[in-house]
């Protein structure tokens, strides 16, 4: 490293967000950026330990030791290259990805102020766009056809990465954009959707097919592909069948935000099929990444007030010891949408809907314990008998998703991303399809 001490002398610097007054007018990226000289300062702020524990964490095994000690010192071609070695993305993953790199930086330990490697990669991806860096590139075909059924995070890097070994790779959309998650899943407030236009315009340079409005049948794939990969997700949303759950205005999570992303694409509902929270009492039921866009996307609408609810117990605040370094820590976390305005409880169970003229009014709670399983697994949920009713006119369910069940496949067909693991990250996705992309290589390969 150029400056091996300089964690010393340079305090972390986060690049923050857009006022709060200023971001809920609008579904503008919240986030803001350093300038080139104190973006490089941060990088600076990397150690080189000798056990680089962020490259442990990555699940793409990227080398922010590398990259960051390129873009310390002013080589950002260089450190474009080394980022992309690993990650084909970094323009998403520098946006929305937790930074698991980052809780087991070796700075997260000695100081609780780790590398802001995550933005780090964000400024360097986008400098790269900025300088020209991102061009097209043409690779030699090898005459094998693969067909990717889906076009989320993990859809699109196993076809990058096909691509680029040279099979001629058609991806199968059932959407009309192509983005899956990203595009529907993920709010333009935490990623811009002209961010993803721009990577496929790239993916389609380089030879990779697209087609959208198309449902594929899993019994009954298309035909003249050598090898197939489902890469569809999980589009089920876990339900909460408690009395009640016909009223109107009662939404899964992603109905309401995959509408207001096609309602900012241009698409145009009814009356009867906007889902908004303008002057509404919105509660949203479950305290995950998910219901957290919905906070945001709610009072960027215009809620009266916003509730989020959780079934268990409220994190511990910075430090958990059941999670300690270099794990994920298990901690509370607050969100830019959080800040925007929220009340948040824990260790609350949903007991019923209630009510008026057809039309959600409220829900009753009742307050639960989680008490220590004998057995060693598990907490076991207790409930109290406390009970309360929070006013409500639109609810939202953020619970989580089930992993779907797929029909026997042919050993041609190849599974990547949350259709195979269950809900997971974006950058988890990503690997998965770096994985399925070597075995269909392999596959399609054998006595190579």
């Amino acid at each position: 490293m150029g400056n091996p001490k300089a964690f010393l002398t340079v305090p972390r610097q986060e690049a923050g967000y857009r006022p709060i007054h200023d971001r809920i007018a609008d579904f503008g990226e919240v986030e803001q950026t350093l300038n080139t000289s104190e973006r490089k300062l941060q990088a600076s702020r990397c150690m080189d330990c000798g056990v680089p524990f962020c490259h442990w964490a990555c699940p793409l095994g990227n080398r922010p030791p590398e990259f960051q000690d390129a873009l310390y010192k002013g080589k950002w071609l260089e450190a474009y290259r080394i980022l992309t070695r690993t990650n084909d993305f970094p323009e998403f993953t520098g946006r929305v990805c937790p930074a698991l790199c980052e809780k087991s930086c070796v700075l997260k330990l000695s100081f609780n102020a780790p590398v802001t490697v995550r933005e780090n990669e964000a400024a360097i991806i986008e400098a790269a766009f900025r300088e020209g860096y991102v061009i097209p590139e043409q690779y030699k075909r090898n005459g094998k056809k693969v067909a990717v059924i889906g076009s989320g995070p993990a859809g699109l890097a196993v076809s990058n990465q096909l691509n680029r070994k040279g099979y001629e790779v058609t991806v199968f959309e059932k959407m009309e954009y192509v983005g899956g998650l990203l595009r529907f899943g993920i709010p333009n407030f935490k990623l811009h959707k002209p961010i993803i236009d721009r990577r496929i315009g790239i993916m389609e340079a380089e030879g990779i097919t697209f087609k959208t409005n198309t449902e594929v049948d899993l019994l009954k794939l298309p035909e003249g592909y050598d090898a197939y990969c489902i890469c569809t997700g999980t589009p089920q949303a876990r339900d909460l069948n408690i009395p009640g759950r016909d009223l109107r205005g009662i939404y899964f999570a992603m109905d309401l935000l995959a509408q207001q992303n096609r309602v900012l694409a241009g698409q145009a509902f009814s009356k009867e099929e906007r889902i908004s929270a303008k002057g509404k009492h919105v509660l949203v039921i479950g305290g995950g990444d998910t219901g957290s866009d919905c906070i945001g996307t709610s009072n960027r609408q215009g809620a009266l007030s916003v509730t989020q609810i959780e079934i268990m117990p409220q994190p511990p605040v910075d430090y958990n010891p059941a999670t300690p370094w270099p794990q994920w820590p298990q901690v509370l976390k607050t969100s830019s949408s959080h800040e925007e305005g929220c009340t948040r409880r824990w260790n609350l169970s949903s007991c019923r809907f209630l009510g008026k003229n057809g039309h959600v009014s409220g829900v009753e709670v009742e307050e639960v314990e989680w008490l220590p399983n004998q057995d060693g697994g598990r907490p076991i949920v207790h409930s109290t008998g406390r009970k309360e009713i929070l006013k409500a006119d639109l609810v939202l369910l953020a619970m989580g998703f089930l992993k779907p069940v797929l029909p026997e496949l042919p050993e041609n067909v190849f599974v990547a991303g949350d259709v195979s693991t269950g809900p997971s990250l974006v950058v988890k996705c990503i690997a998965s399809g770096h994985k399925a992309a070597e075995q269909i290589d392999r596959y399609c390969k054998p006595n190579d």
